[in-house]
């Protein structure tokens, strides 16, 4: 499922669709949701330097680490830093988020790939910068560059959330715009904060425990939780562009090198829900009535039983060696055998010759049972 989330992000928008969004939230209990941001930070980084993803630049803006952690955590995953400014550009707003060390909104250092922000409560004025920060390195023409928020968290301390809302959309919805991923620390915000999130979201990757606080008891839950600590389940929830909404899991372990996702074993207990929901019929067939249904006639296949099949517009017209379809239905009766005897007939009359086959009138009207 990481791997997924991985080739979305480096395969980015397609032509007149906004650009996919990935939300990654994590809880106090299971704070591990930075080293899933830095994992996907890192493998978009690789792909951009190697040129197999669609972003030729990514736009890093930090809330919560300074643009110096991020160098060592390129640095240490064999990524050359000399060459970021190629292709990397970073909105500290980290440093001076409010601008109390200094006057202004925004100051370039001198460096030229950091841009630090003085104001964050200014949503307006950091979406141009970071749109700025991007097309300073991919021009004004069709090239497309990746923007990564290490912390949304960071972002609602300053801003309401319709307006953060505002700020991903306006991210979304513009046209050099490959993809947007963020994080965001779910227990720290009302449950609308996060919901307008995801529902903003093409991706939605949630960090949940193994072992739910409260499921065990106290002492064994504990245990549990020191046995399984730097482990969880990595839930991802991917929304397809026909509506439906793919639901996966997979473990994770966080190690010293970084974050490292697993298929879920068996031999934990942990076994992929269904989705089918729980009804009190059976929805499954068995063999025999497979075998029925394949052998039932339906109604447009029409039956010729080895003669000509001649189907009926509805007219009263008489065809070669028919009777007269305006003769009594006593006198059809009389040409039934006995093995008939006991079957329906339905007989269809119009009114008149001239009416079209497509007229509005009832034809129920003209039954005769």
């Amino acid at each position: 499922m990481a791997e997924t989330i991985c080739r979305a992000l480096r395969d980015g928008a397609l032509e007149g669709e906004h650009a996919p969004a990935l939300t990654i939230k994590d809880t106090l209990s299971i704070p591990f949701g930075f080293h899933a941001f830095t994992h996907f930070l890192c493998n978009l980084s690789s792909n951009i330097l190697s040129a197999k993803s669609q972003s030729q630049c990514l736009v890093l803006v930090t809330f919560s680490k300074s643009p110096s952690f991020y160098y060592d955590l390129l640095k240490s995953k064999g990524i050359d830093v000399q060459m970021t400014k190629n292709w990397l550009r970073i909105l500290d707003c980290y440093s001076d988020p409010l601008g109390w060390k200094d006057g202004g909104s925004v100051d370039l250092v001198p460096n030229e790939i950091e841009k630090i922000c003085k104001n964050v409560r200014d949503l307006d004025k950091l979406l141009s910068s970071i749109l700025e920060l991007g097309k300073g390195v991919v021009g004004q023409g069709k090239s497309r560059f990746s923007v990564a928020v290490d912390s949304v968290s960071g972002m609602l301390r300053h801003a309401s959330v319709s307006s953060v809302a505002n700020l991903i959309s306006n991210l979304r919805s513009h046209g050099q715009i490959s993809c947007v991923f963020w994080l965001i620390h779910s227990d720290l915000h009302e449950g609308r904060a996060t919901a307008v999130l995801e529902y903003m979201s093409s991706v939605v990757a949630s960090l949940e425990p193994i072992v739910a606080i409260g499921e065990k008891g106290s002492s064994e839950n504990i245990f549990s939780l020191e046995q399984n600590s730097g482990k969880g389940k990595f839930n991802v929830r991917i929304k397809r562009r026909n509506g439906r909404v793919k639901a996966m899991s997979e473990e994770f372990h966080v190690e010293r090198s970084g974050i490292k996702f697993m298929v879920i074993s068996s031999g934990n207990g942990v076994v992929n829900k269904t989705l089918v929901p729980k009804v009190q019929f059976n929805l499954q067939l068995s063999d025999k009535e497979l075998a029925d249904r394949e052998n039932v006639v339906l109604p447009f296949e029409h039956q010729g039983n080895g003669k000509d099949v001649e189907i009926y517009d509805g007219r009263r017209s008489l065809s070669v060696g028919q009777y007269d379809l305006g003769t009594p239905v006593m006198t059809t009766e009389k040409l039934h055998t006995k093995t008939d005897q006991g079957k329906g007939e339905i007989h269809y009359l119009r009114d008149s010759d001239d009416e079209h086959p497509d007229s509005d009138e009832d034809p129920d009207d003209d039954l005769d049972i």
